[in-house]
């Protein structure tokens, strides 16, 4: 990517020269895709300009910053906790940033170490039990509540909405509205509806990005701010990967050689599951927004053409080093249908020496002089050259220190790579229909009005198989 960039992709070792033609990509093999790859670039620059893709120009809305900014600064001090209540892209976004750049027990510091800054928790599953938890140790008094929902009407989003909107009104009755902000669609849908009626504070959901994609958007950035995290420095990061990213030969654009090696491995080389694998747990909730981007943007039954491919890799979350000793054997030795991808930060913030006397057990004297830095690396490198050893093809993302920067260039870099690999797999990478008939579903066995059919449809089924195979 450069001298200059702050990322580095090391694919090595998911090349034939490392492991074999058999498991690895050969240089023949990528070579007959770059004319593809070059043509699919022109292609999303194309439709970029034509202003079909809007997540691209995401980092350069001044107008939305300067609003949240602005938001942030207004409401500082007056809540002790903020809850985003959202599911889906409208959480992960949240929980990766809040997870990657503030301390990893932020809720747990007082006020003063938190400057003031709320605490933060995330409402992403209408778990009852869960749910019951969090309303137990907020004081609806102290609590700023921010629901995010693209379309107005998702329903876990809006049942927790209407829920803890009368919790609200019967604590602090009129003033109930001071403690609501709303992220939604900025003209249509119902919460834009509830919004203007009641006078909340609201941010809109640029037109045209999915939930998956909207991390750069208020759904990300206002809880982000509100934190204390420098936005603008998480919006630089992006335009930073967006100029790395620009180029149409795949050698010189990050983004679009991950999306070639990442399909090639799975069209050719039987590799259907993608392991995500940082070695750092700040950047765990990172590689869980990871997932959901990859498996619902790519995970297809139609093809552009209509026909029936049933294409996607599935990602999967490791963590280094702790599922080392869970899930390793597996990639190891188990199936050959795994590529893994390492997330590897050179700086962290600290650093902590193991052992620094000279009394030190003799079975543990190998340890005098390191850091549990030295030995983070070492895992992650003795864990590559294991995997490689054993023909199986990964490659790293190396990021210089993780920051706001940084991170802002890993999320920007995952978007445009699979929108690339929305090309070579020939979908849409921008639709969810497998999401919207469990949707439909749901609607017509609660009963919601015009899903009559097909709660009809539903109640004929479960009468069906109720019992045939059901062990009492």
């Amino acid at each position: 990517m450069g001298s200059k960039q702050t990322l580095r992709f090391d694919f090595n070792n998911m090349m034939a020269d490392s492991i074999d033609s058999e498991h690895g990509i050969t240089d023949r093999e990528l070579k007959t895709i770059e004319p593809l790859a070059a043509r699919f670039a022109a292609q999303l620059k194309e439709e970029r300009a034509a202003g079909k893709l809007p997540f691209l120009d995401l980092p350069y809305d001044k107008k939305t910053l300067t609003e949240i900014l602005q938001a942030s600064d207004n409401l500082k001090g007056k809540f002790k906790n903020l809850v985003v209540v959202g599911i889906g892209g409208s959480a992960l976004g949240n929980i990766a940033i809040h997870t990657a750049l503030n301390h990893p027990f932020y809720n747990v510091l007082n006020d003063k170490e938190r400057k003031g800054h709320p605490r933060i928790f995330v409402l992403d599953n209408v778990d009852p039990d869960r749910f019951s938890a969090l309303m137990d140790i907020v004081k609806p008094e102290e609590t700023l509540f921010n629901f995010i929902t693209k379309s107005g009407a998702t329903v876990e989003t809006m049942s927790q909405f209407l829920v803890i909107v009368k919790l609200l009104q019967d604590k602090l009755g009129k003033n109930y509205a001071n403690h609501v902000i709303t992220t939604t669609d900025g003209e249509k849908g119902t919460l834009r509806d509830v919004t203007r009626r009641e006078g909340f504070l609201s941010f809109a959901i640029p037109s045209g990005v999915g939930g998956r994609y909207s991390v750069l958007t208020p759904v990300g950035l206002f809880s982000a701010a509100m934190s204390g995290v420098d936005v603008s420095a998480l919006l630089h990061g992006a335009t930073y990967m967006d100029e790395a990213c620009r180029s149409g030969n795949m050698w010189e654009n990050p983004a679009l050689m991950g999306a070639a090696l990442s399909c090639l491995s799975d069209t050719i080389k039987g590799k259907n599951i993608l392991v995500i694998m940082p070695y750092s747990h700040a950047l765990s909730g990172t590689a869980d927004w990871f997932c959901q981007l990859w498996a619902e943007s790519l995970g297809k039954k139609f093809s552009l053409k209509n026909e029936i491919v049933h294409t996607g890799s599935t990602p999967v979350k490791a963590v280094g080093v702790v599922d080392q000793h869970s899930q390793l054997q597996l990639y190891m030795e188990g199936p050959t249908d795994k590529v893994v991808t390492f997330w590897v930060i050179n700086k962290f913030n600290h650093e902590v020496v193991i052992a620094d006397k000279p009394d030190v057990e003799q079975e543990l004297a190998y340890l005098k002089g390191h850091t549990l830095n030295d030995l983070m690396s070492a895992e992650y490198e003795g864990t590559r050259l294991a995997l490689t050893e054993q023909k199986r093809p990964n490659c790293t993302l190396i990021m210089d220190e993780l920051s706001a920067f940084t991170l802002g260039q890993l999320f920007y870099l995952y978007e445009l790579q699979t929108a690339y690999a929305g090309k070579f797999y020939n979908i849409n990478t921008f639709d969810q229909p497998g999401v919207e008939a469990g949707k439909i579903n749901a609607f017509a066995i609660l009963g919601r009005k015009g899903f009559e059919g097909r709660k009809k449809e539903i109640d004929a089924f479960l009468q069906r198989a109720q019992k045939k195979y059901c062990i009492e």
